[in-house]
């Protein structure tokens, strides 16, 4: 047998693919007293362009993120909310992290390379140490690994490891681990950079007393729901950060985030919403970095259960929705409409699929066929992310128009997130910066652990794995094409838009990516930003 046309992958040639980008998650709890310390640095408040001036080091950046109350915690595999996910980034590294392109980016790999048949993968580490001085092995990588995959854990990443047999993958020396899989898996690198994939040393446990990764900062302290303080790690493989110290600091509302920053406690405000973008860009007081069309914004139909056990109800409700008033009610209009499906502009997005409009006499017509006239349905929703309790209020005035009465029930910040995974019907939802293929592993198979429609159809499961098997690129996207119409037809997401993903920075913060998509390698990467 020929060996498959797939390259060895490394650093130095990385082949990127063209593909699109998005955004994803949410946070939460509150700001409370904004209790923040250390100096930040001083210079021209010229612009902050990617890159703009020479880099500067020293000085502490402090972010503002929403968080998650006093549950958090610095567990990489526990990682669900953007405050985990900046946290982890900086603490930790993973084999492989997703570029601007959302192609599969070596970092603690080197390189790696398929076998014949595509059921083993070897990849070569770097050279890279831990914080306490230990070297990064393939020991390290198998053991973290298969922490994820433990079988009575909830690890985010659990889904996309699947197709590894970890009891078959060994180490064939230090810095070499060789992946053994469960069947052919061509797009196996993308599991390699999955949300929450990170390394940590053999036998760790404990992340929330002194936690001990390879990333570009070093652990100093640490008060869950509050803030976090990190240190450069001047031993880092990658070039020691610019900065001395990062801290992230939990302010829950939108509000707190952007007062913080024109107030000078923060130099970093994660997540603006679009009507304080406008009323800040261009004044001078802050720059407004603008990620375009990168959040894709949806509710989420539990098809599990009454009524959208039903697949002509969940069909009536993508017929109710008006696409174009939602994105510009909830959006203030910069955005695009959706199409029911995740990953627009992505590869192997089937944008040839017509794009649905409100047609309220057919929506009306299929809950007649299925017994639902004069539904009442609960939509859940929270101020957790931005255009949400826009959405359904809007929403709700659009259902009412086919006989659907929506009744809203706004949930708090700091719980939104867990408490829609698995209870009740309907609620506001937004997903990330991850390939197709991730979205539909992590969310859509049987087994994801984040599979908030409930979406359970062996015969669906058995589609990604034959898409996943199938080593011919066309071949694949058509799979992949075959799963995104019943999705289309049936599925459980209401894609209603795609979001600008907004970020505000003081004048004196360089380095900030403007093309980097929220979960994506140079997203809240702060080992890269200075201060002017």
């Amino acid at each position: 047998m020929n060996s498959p046309r797939i390259p060895l992958y490394d650093s130095r040639s990385p082949g990127l693919r063209r593909r699109g980008f998005l955004a994803a998650a949410g946070g939460v709890a509150g700001l409370g007293a904004l209790t923040v310390t250390g100096c930040a640095g001083s210079g021209p408040a010229d612009s902050a362009g990617e890159g703009d001036g020479k880099p500067r080091r020293g000085g502490r950046l402090r972010a503002a993120f929403a968080g998650g109350g006093a549950s958090e915690t610095l567990d990489p595999h526990l990682a669900n909310l953007f405050a985990d996910a900046a946290r982890a980034k900086a603490l930790f590294d993973k084999l492989a992290d997703y570029g601007a392109d959302l192609s599969a980016r070596p970092r603690l790999a080197a390189a790696w390379e398929p076998g014949a048949g595509l059921d083993r993968w070897k990849v070569t580490l770097r050279e890279a140490v831990f914080h306490d001085g230990r070297p990064v092995t393939a020991e390290d990588v198998l053991y973290s690994y298969r922490r994820i995959a433990d079988p009575g854990r909830a690890f985010r990443a659990k889904a996309s490891l699947e197709p590894i047999d970890l009891a078959a993958s060994r180490a064939l020396d230090p810095r070499t681990v060789e992946f053994v899989l469960k069947r052919p898996t061509a797009e196996f690198p993308n599991a390699l950079a999955a949300f929450g994939a990170y390394i940590v040393p053999r036998g760790a446990q404990d992340f929330d007393g002194e936690p001990v990764g390879s990333g570009p900062f070093r652990f100093v302290s640490f008060a869950p729901g509050r803030s976090a303080v990190f240190r450069r790690n001047e031993d880092y493989w990658d070039g020691a950060p610019y900065l001395d110290e990062v801290e992230f600091v939990v302010a829950n509302e939108e509000s707190a985030r952007i007062n913080a920053l024109l107030g000078g406690q923060v130099e970093y405000a994660h997540e603006l919403n679009p009507a304080t973008a406008r009323a800040h860009e261009g004044k001078g007081h802050v720059q407004v970095v603008r990620l375009r069309n990168s959040v894709m914004q949806s509710f989420a139909m539990k098809t599990d259960r009454p009524p959208f056990d039903d697949r002509r109800v969940r069909e009536a409700f993508f017929l109710m929705a008006d696409r174009r008033e939602l994105v510009d009610g909830a959006l203030s209009g910069t955005g695009e409409i959706g199409n029911d499906l995740f990953g627009k502009g992505y590869e192997y997005y089937a944008a040839d699929l017509p794009q649905r409009e409100q047609d309220l006499d057919r929506a009306k017509a299929l809950l007649r066929q299925a017994g639902a006239e004069r539904l009442k349905v609960t939509l859940d929703t929270s101020p957790v992310a931005a255009g949400f309790t826009e959405a359904a209020s809007i929403f709700r005035d659009q259902a009412a128009k086919a006989g659907v009465t929506v009744e809203i029930r706004t949930g708090g910040k700091d719980s939104y997130w867990r408490d829609i995974l698995d209870s009740g019907i309907l609620c506001s939802y937004r997903s990330g910066a991850m390939p197709i293929e991730a979205h539909i592993s992590q969310r859509l198979l049987t087994g994801s652990t984040t599979n908030a429609t409930k979406w359970h159809h062996k015969d669906f499961d058995a589609l990604y794995r034959q898409a996943q098997s199938t080593r011919d690129k066309r071949e694949r996207a058509a799979v992949y094409a075959r799963m995104q119409r019943r999705l289309y037809a049936e599925g459980g997401f209401l894609v209603w838009g795609f979001a600008d993903w907004i970020i505000g920075t003081a004048r004196a913060v360089r380095g900030v990516a403007a093309g980097a998509p929220a979960n994506s390698l140079d997203w809240a990467r702060f080992d890269k930003v200075w201060l002017a």
